[in-house]
């Protein structure tokens, strides 16, 4: 069984950073054919892709959000991570992490506000 925990902070100031980890077990974020995602949905909008980092290593990010986001990895704890900069009030959202390709797996989602 393939599980996805999103972790970090509830709450993050404006212009600060925003940064989450997704911690994966049942499987290996090396394995060959997924992707590894971070979507969110702020609220009363629909998912938003925000990027993905590859078995490979290869990282993809969502055109509109990339001047501001960085998506990395530790194979060694089976983790990937979501950093988002200079946040505002419309970065708040439910963020997930999901397996991409093949058999979908989410993760349960984390609220993020952006408040002072």
């Amino acid at each position: 069984q393939v599980q996805l925990q999103e972790s970090g902070p509830g709450l993050v100031k404006p212009s600060q950073m925003l940064a989450l980890t997704c911690t994966v077990s049942g499987d290996s974020i090396t394995t060959k054919r997924y992707d590894w995602s971070w979507i969110r949905q702020p609220p009363g909008k629909g998912l938003e892709w925000m990027g993905a980092i590859g078995y490979d290593d290869s990282i993809n990010y969502s055109p509109s959000l990339k001047s501001r986001t960085s998506i990395s990895r530790d194979t060694s704890k089976n983790q990937f991570s979501l950093q988002l900069s200079s946040v505002t009030p419309e970065d708040t959202a439910v963020y997930y992490c999901a397996r991409i390709g093949g058999p979908a797996y989410w993760g349960q989602g984390t609220q993020v506000t952006v408040s002072s």
